[in-house]
């Protein structure tokens, strides 16, 4: 274990150094745009960083004690074959963006910061399966249209009791969400056999195996609803704000116009979307908002003000704004940017509030930093980290029914 204590050593010198440069070299970028709930970053920039000497105000730090606790670990942890160098050193590194206390300030070592750009790519190597829970047990939530899990009969709230591929021959049984997904998505060709258990049909468990494929998530969807005057709703649903998100609302804004005069009315539905890039929500706000500001970021020596592009191509419509506990970030700002800007009223249940930019680097390893660098602020001066933005009607969906009560309610707004 000495050789390869002494080559960590070196490993672990040089990313330490590498990254607390990175974090204290940094400066406001010009377009400021990740998993789980997602931070607001900027597009993932291939960070290059040529000096990796101690920054001088940092010359006195002793990192002694750390050499202390790896030789104890190296010479005495009972299990050596667990001393692995680099997991070690990704380790240090999470330990020390998380003791700034900022849950937003991250490190992602290779394999998850392929998850978080593929997150808001919206296409990655899998078989079509959004996860969940039924009674605590890993489950599919809901199979995407054309997939590999839909095509091969899977149904929504099929229990998932086991993953096997030439990787991996796990049970579920206290795995994360997170941890399931890494094992089921891979890439595309190769294959996966899962093994399901269907509790209404009350029979035993059995595998499908599926082969890999690509899966694009649709992060825009468009829908009508009919009112009684004859005249209908746009009901467009924004899941996420990634790569793919203005071109998708593009073909949907076409769709829109071309039904008008039929259409009254529109309602923006971003309940649970997590938010991604500042960027993205700039350009959706002015799709809805012709000029004017849509947001302030407020960075730790400068400001800026992102203006409307001047799209404009729905803003004559009326809208409603349905949110909720889930709508974060991005979600957030073109929210604010609505009811400040246009006047219009928020429906469902008040948002998350996560009010901060992160700036997302990709370093020489593949390895991502995601390091918050401002504050963004509403039209009309809020900051809602922590608060969130209040609904002018609250309404919450009742899972019992069929109907979707937040829908109906912003449906109403248009009827009368």
């Amino acid at each position: 274990m000495s050789n390869q204590g002494n080559t960590a050593r070196q490993l672990i010198i040089s990313i330490l150094l590498v990254t607390i440069g990175g974090l204290l070299g940094y400066k406001l970028r010009g377009n400021e745009n990740i998993p789980g709930l997602s931070p607001l970053v900027s597009r993932f920039t291939q960070t290059k960083f040529k000096n990796t000497e101690q920054p001088t105000q940092y010359k006195d730090v002793n990192f002694g004690q750390f050499w202390d606790v790896w030789k104890i670990l190296d010479q005495n942890y009972i299990d050596p074959e667990k001393m692995k160098p680099e997991t070690m050193v990704d380790g240090a590194i999470k330990g020390m963006t998380a003791s700034l206390g900022d849950p937003y300030t991250m490190y992602l070592p290779p394999d998850d910061q392929k998850r978080s750009q593929e997150d808001l790519q919206g296409s990655f190597g899998g078989v079509g399966i959004q996860l969940d829970y039924v009674d605590n047990v890993l489950a599919v939530g809901v199979p995407l249209k054309g997939s590999p899990a839909e095509k091969a009969g899977i149904k929504a709230k099929d229990l998932i009791l086991h993953i096997k591929d030439d990787k991996t021959d796990k049970d579920t049984d206290g795995m994360s969400m997170y941890d399931a997904m890494n094992l089921i998505r891979g890439q595309k060709g190769t294959q996966v056999t899962l093994t399901l258990l269907r509790p209404e049909e009350k029979k035993d468990k059995f595998p499908v195996t599926l082969t890999r494929d690509e899966i694009i998530i649709p992060f825009v969807e468009l829908a009508y609803i009919d009112l009684p005057n004859g005249k209908k709703v746009a009901h467009i649903i924004l899941s996420r704000f990634g790569d793919t998100t203005q071109h998708q609302l593009d073909d949907i804004i076409i769709d829109i116009r071309k039904q008008s005069p039929k259409v009254s009315g529109i309602i923006l539905d971003m309940r649970n979307n997590p938010g991604g890039y500042l960027d993205g929500a700039v350009d959706v706000a002015s799709e809805f908002i012709k000029d004017g500001l849509i947001v302030t970021q407020q960075g730790r020596t400068s400001s800026h003000q992102y203006m409307s592009k001047g799209y404009g191509r729905l803003a004559d419509y009326p809208i409603n704004v349905v949110v909720n506990g889930g709508s974060a970030s991005a979600a957030e700002i073109v929210a604010g940017a609505l009811r400040d800007r246009k006047g219009a009223q928020l429906i469902g249940e008040k948002t998350f509030g996560k009010g901060t930019v992160q700036d997302a680097l990709q370093l020489p390893s593949g390895a991502g930093l995601h390091v918050t660098i401002a504050k963004w602020i509403l039209p009309k001066g809020d900051w809602i980290q922590k608060t969130g933005i209040p609904v002018n009607t609250e309404v919450k969906d009742d899972k019992n029914t069929p109907a979707d009560e937040v829908i109906d309610k912003a449906k109403q707004e248009f009827a009368k």
